[in-house]
Parts: structure tokens; sequence; C-alpha cells
């Protein structure tokens, strides 16, 4: 049985209580890459001078890199908290979740902030793609 692995229908959601008062979808991805999550740490390990691995688990936050094509309307969400974080010189927390329909699995990422993006597009022969950094405290995965 071949498997559907197409990220063309997946659904990428986020919301931003008290900046937006419904669930945003993102549209219009950049084509070579969605969106990136890095790996996520484990176990924390150190080495005893006799030789014995020593490990234990801590907790970590999860990295996640957004990237929208430049004509992405999506992009004014990512500039609208900017502004608002600029504004209030205060932090907005941010949801979001995103539903793979090719996997037939869901992922809820919780109380994220928006760490880092450029505050203009790159421009190169044509606007390259933006991409925005978040980071989640926690992601769960789901069957859906």
């Amino acid at each position: 049985m071949a498997l559907d692995i197409t990220a063309a229908n997946a659904i990428f959601t986020i919301t931003v209580p008290g900046l937006y008062n419904a669930p945003v979808t993102l549209q219009n991805f950049a084509a070579d890459r969605a969106w990136e999550t890095s790996e996520l740490e484990m176990a924390e390990t150190e080495m005893s001078i006799d030789g014995y691995l020593n490990a234990g688990w801590v907790p970590n936050p999860v990295d996640q890199t957004i990237s929208l094509a430049a004509s992405s309307d999506s992009v004014v969400v990512f500039e609208a908290i900017m502004a608002a974080q600029q504004t209030a010189r205060t932090l907005y927390r941010l949801g979001a979740e995103i539903t793979l329909k090719a996997t037939g699995r869901k992922y809820t990422m919780v109380n994220g902030l928006l760490r880092a993006m450029a505050p203009t597009p790159s421009a190169a022969r044509v606007l390259e793609a933006r991409t925005f950094s978040v980071r989640w405290q926690a992601t769960y995965p789901a069957g859906i």
C-alpha cells in the first residue's frame, strides 16, 4: 500500500489571544519548505570519570520556523504580532495546530512566542520567502 505524504493539503492554524478573536489559517507557504521543527533534546547526559553514562529527563522548548511566500497574505498576521508586541512592550502567547491529512496526524503546539523575524522581506531577482521563528512550550501529537 502506497502512503500519501503530500504536504499540499496540510492545514496550519494559529491562535493569538488578545489580538485575533478566532484561529487564523496560514496559507501560501514557501515552495521548498513550509515549516521546519528542530529536533527535541530528550535526555541530558553526562559521563562519569569512571565510565558510567548518567542521564535524566529535562524539559526543553520546541523551536519551529514557518516560511511563507513573499506574496502570502498570512505574512500580515506575523507583522501584526510584531507591531502589537512593540507597541504594548509585551509578548503575545500563541497556540497552533497542524493537521496532516496525508498521514492522519494532528500536532497541537501550546504556549508559543514569536521569537524572531525579519521586519522586511529580502529581495533578490524577486522578493524572497519570509521566515518566522516560534518557540513552543510543548507539542502534542494525535491522530485525526
